[in-house]
């Protein structure tokens, strides 16, 4: 085993300081921390002799029940699976229905990791979800907990891009502090010969929101009836998540005879694993031959090769990695496996730390997703790196009126509302994260291709707007979103935008039509729009138009260069509608400026919620935003002489639009 895959797991929490801000890391619990809700994570049933690390609670899954959970609210995802749907590749090697990617990824330590964003914008703010079918909240260690839960921002963010989140089982190598115990532990029977941590897996699963398990079993010196013993908890797995429209993974760790032997490949040795989870990860000690061998072997149990991830692991060269893509993606024949990318985070995590503002780390993650050329309808012929953008298909949820999406990617350096600063404190949070573009960026033009990128200096709404910004010789289309949108007669689009340096005339692309073939610019209808130097919105009604939306893009012409160009938001709807204010807004914990909050849900549909703090002169602060029904403030101080911090509450639309407030003040 390569020692870098081990570089979570290693030595517990402080092996992962490095991956959240001093905020958030794993400390004594002061008092705030008595009241910080983190993600859960647990030891299947004993627990470790001694006692824990600082920061560090030790728990057991089998006494864990939902009623008991105290931040259940805080890590309960709200937001639905959605449905998705492939449009005419963005290219002529991308394909649909072939290799899928898994996505390994650590978002923070296993202690302490927070439950709903924190105050830092140097976060993996994963955006290229068009291209992940599944992704894996990795971790755990022997010195905090085994079993982890996904925070709900992560399973939120996901879940409006149509991905499924797997939590993760991870019984470690006895080099890394495994005990042979928590395997038996996790597969132990009851007196009727059930296996009860199954049931509890599920019945996590369920109450958080999130879809199913990834089972990596990594501690050597089982037996034959261990093996055996694992077989049947993982076939009663499947059978329980199933009922609940959840999945099992398998890692290509233990074998049949209960030795821990990595594979490499499907055989005899975890063919039965295989057999009883929905997927496999194989191991990274896959061959040419190898994988071909088990695809054929897939097939001939009624599978798809598809099923099984090959593991690329990029944790310690990103795409550097030397990898052999034409035995799991050949561009001459059809793919072989599927791809699973073990630690994609390398992007943010390779930076120097003063190199980490959002701009660095999407530009890193697009060169790993997308390709050098950063465009995925022109892949890079001698690039070394095959970006999931060159193979595979991508995808897209916009399939429903109304749609809106100010661009926000899930962090920022600001907090930006209508255009103005609401709060000039860096954050994360994932669950606030836009539907954003499947394809980025394709550029059409005969000239000069400008940058398109996430830019952070200025937004309209959240913490990031689009800037187009280059020469515009000629003129210039970006492709915006792929969508499925049925058109009524009173569907209208809105751009919010603004034009930051030169002239350039904005027109607006709707096609009702796929393009002719893979790669092709697809056949706009254009619609002439205003343009400014100040933020504006620019209602476009959609003359002449009718079906279904299949893109909209933007038509850029420059009338005096070089043009910086800024998109902060978009927008397609009938009637605008306001969602209802929520109530019962509800301090449930406090100590000192530290404070727990709940209320009851706004009827009908709600995009998330967002807390702001009413200074004395009638200034309004943003304090945070969550899709739950509870949120943790830290840190509240008195200020102007108040007696009492007056906070307000609303819930905001799929359009943005913003409900009557509703208000708790908390004495001092």
């Amino acid at each position: 085993m390569k020692p870098t895959r081990r570089i979570v797991l290693l030595a517990g929490a402080a092996t992962l300081l490095p991956l959240t801000s001093s905020a958030a890391t794993a400390a004594p619990r002061t008092r705030a921390a008595a009241l910080q809700p983190y993600a859960s994570y647990w030891y299947p049933d004993s627990l470790p002799s001694g006692t824990p690390g600082p920061g560090i609670a030790w728990r057991g899954l089998k006494s864990w029940r939902p009623a008991d959970d105290p931040d259940l609210a805080f890590n309960a995802s709200t937001v639905p699976l959605a449905p998705r749907f492939a449009p005419t590749p963005a290219n002529t090697t991308a394909r649909a229905g072939q290799a899928r990617i898994q996505s390994l990824v650590s978002f923070g330590p296993t202690a302490s990791n927070p439950s709903q964003g924190s105050a830092t914008a140097d976060y993996y703010a994963l955006t290229h979800w068009a291209y992940i079918d599944e992704l894996v909240f990795w971790g755990g260690s022997s010195g905090e907990g085994l079993i982890l839960a996904p925070n709900a921002p992560i399973v939120d963010a996901a879940h409006r891009h149509g991905v499924p989140v797997l939590g993760n089982v991870f019984l470690p190598p006895v080099a890394y502090g495994g005990q042979l115990r928590w395997t038996r532990d996790l597969v132990q029977k009851d007196a009727a010969g059930r296996y009860p941590l199954a049931e509890r897996l599920v019945a996590v699963a369920q109450a958080y929101g999130f879809d199913g398990w990834f089972v990596n079993a990594e501690t050597s010196g089982g037996d034959a009836a261990l093996g055996a013993d694992m077989l049947g908890f993982l076939r009663e797995l499947k059978t329980l998540a199933k009922a609940k429209g959840q999945r099992v993974t398998w890692y290509d760790s233990m074998t049949v005879n209960g030795s821990v032997s990595w594979q490499g490949a499907l055989n005899a040795q975890n063919e039965a694993f295989f057999q009883a989870a929905d997927d496999m990860f194989v191991d990274f000690r896959w061959t040419a031959s190898g994988l071909s061998a088990s695809g054929r072997r897939s097939r001939q149990l009624g599978r798809s090769p598809y099923e099984l991830w090959a593991g690329v692991d990029v944790e310690a060269n990103g795409w550097n990695s030397s990898v052999r893509w034409d035995a799991v993606v050949p561009s001459d024949k059809a793919h072989v496996t599927s791809v699973g990318f073990y630690r994609p985070e390398w992007t943010r995590n390779h930076l120097p730390a003063d190199g980490r503002a959002p701009g660095d780390f999407h530009a890193a993650d697009d060169r790993f997703w997308t390709g050098r050329s950063l465009d995925p309808s022109a892949p890079d012929g001698t690039d070394g790196w095959r970006a999931p953008a060159v193979s595979v298909a991508d995808r897209s949820t916009v399939t429903s009126v109304p749609f809106a999406s100010v661009f926000n990617t899930g962090h920022g350096l600001r907090w930006y509302e209508a255009g103005e600063v609401a709060s000039d404190a860096p954050w994360n949070h994932l669950g606030l994260q836009d539907r954003l573009p499947s394809r980025r960026w394709v550029v059409h033009t005969d000239g000069q291709r400008p940058a398109v990128t996430f830019d952070f200096a200025d937004a309209w709404q959240g913490g990031s707007s689009v800037l187009v910004d280059g020469e515009l010789d000629e003129p210039v289309v970006v492709d915006v979103y792929a969508t499925r949108l049925p058109l009524g007669v009173d569907t209208v689009v809105e751009l919010t935008h603004r034009v930051d340096a030169g002239g350039v005339n904005v027109e607006l692309g709707v096609a009702t039509a796929e393009p002719s073939e893979p790669g092709a610019t697809p056949p706009y209808t254009f619609f002439p729009v205003n343009s400014v130097n100040t933020w504006q919105t620019s209602t476009v009604r959609l003359t002449g138009l009718g079906g279904t939306v299949r893109a909209l893009g933007v038509r850029l012409t420059a009338t005096d260069g070089p043009v910086s160009w800024r998109l902060g938001g978009i927008a397609v709807r009938n009637e605008p509608v306001a969602p209802a204010a929520p109530s019962g807004l509800r301090i449930t914990g406090a100590t000192g400026g530290d404070l727990r909050l709940a209320w009851d849900a706004s009827p009908g549909a709600v995009r998330h919620y967002t807390l702001h703090r009413v200074l004395p002169d009638g200034t309004r602060r943003f304090l945070g935003g969550t899709c739950q029904r509870a949120y943790f403030v830290a840190g509240l101080r008195p200020e102007q002489d108040e007696v009492a911090a007056r906070l307000e509450l609303r819930a905001v639309g799929e359009l943005y639009t913003a409900s009557a407030p509703v208000t708790v003040t908390h004495p001092w």
